[in-house]
Formats: C-alpha cells, sequence, structure tokens
C-alpha cells in the first residue's frame, strides 16, 4: 500500500454530503469500473432521494470518507437478500493512494456484522485488491447486469467472516 499523505477518517454520513457523492460517481471511468450502478446515475433528484432514504434506514451504515477535511469517498453497509454488504466510492484523485483500503479497514472495525460481503466486477483490479487486503475471500462468481455497461458482466463474490 502506498502511503497517505493524510489521515483518512469516517464520519456518519449527512445529508448536506450527498451533493459532493453525487459529483463523484458522474466520472465516466469510475462508473465504467463500478459496474453495477443505478438505472440513471446522472439523474441527480433521483440519486438525492434514494441515499436520502438510506441515510434513515437503521439496517445501513453510511459513512463519509474525509482526507483532512476533504471529503473523498464514502462507504456503507447495507443488506441484500439477507445478507450484509459492503460497497465503497472513492473520488477518482484519490484512487492508488491506499485510501479504500485504509477507509475499509476503519470501517470494519466499526461495522462488525459478519459475514459481510463484497461484489466487484471481474476487471476492476484495485477493488478487488481492497477487499483482499481487508481480509475478503473470493468465494465465487455471479452475473448480472451491469447498468454502467449496457451489458451482463460476471462479477466476483467476497467474504469476511471475522
Amino acid at each position: 500500500m502506498k502511503d497517505i499523505q493524510y489521515e483518512i477518517k469516517l464520519r456518519p454520513t449527512v445529508a448536506d454530503d450527498l451533493e459532493t457523492l453525487f459529483e463523484f460517481q458522474l466520472d465516466p471511468e469510475a462508473n465504467h469500473l463500478a459496474a453495477f450502478t443505478s438505472k440513471d446515475s446522472a439523474n441527480k433528484e433521483a440519486y438525492i432521494n434514494k441515499f436520502t432514504r438510506l441515510l434513515a434506514d437503521p439496517t445501513v451504515n453510511n459513512q463519509t470518507i474525509m482526507a483532512g477535511t476533504v471529503i473523498v469517498g464514502s462507504i456503507a453497509k447495507f443488506i441484500l437478500e439477507g445478507d450484509a454488504e459492503i460497497t465503497y466510492w472513492i473520488d477518482k484523485p484519490f484512487w492508488g493512494k491506499g485510501v479504500a483500503t485504509a477507509a475499509l479497514k476503519d470501517f470494519l472495525a466499526i461495522e462488525t456484522t459478519r459475514p459481510v460481503f463484497g461484489r466487484v466486477a471481474f476487471d476492476n483490479l484495485g477493488s478487488q485488491k481492497v477487499l483482499e487486503n481487508c481480509g475478503f475471500v473470493r468465494i465465487g462468481t455471479d452475473k448480472g447486469f451491469a447498468n454502467a455497461r449496457q451489458t451482463e458482466i460476471e462479477e466476483f463474490i467476497y467474504r469476511l467472516d471475522h
């Protein structure tokens, strides 16, 4: 992991964070790598409405990733079909700097639900490394329609038990 030049901290996501987080997910390359995005990720009103609802959902743990005083991403635990899953999004200028790994390690210390799963597009090598660096083990594959690519692709399923 590369040295981080700033302190990474998590804090609970608040409604005021959503404008910034919305902007991050508009990046075409980031959208392509995430692959499994919402059907209309450019619809700001839909994004704000969806995430405002999620902020009020007690089964979702939404955290904003800070580098010093700057918002650089988000990380969350949610329930999908009875399983706890994690998701994270890092602003592109902070890719490859160890931010996601540091944030996920911190997140796993406060979000203790286990097992917890992570899913990642087959070609998102950076995200695969983040999960593996945090102790997740690849347990299988699945196929699904990736809105960002408008086609079905393979995704890898990771699991963390402790």
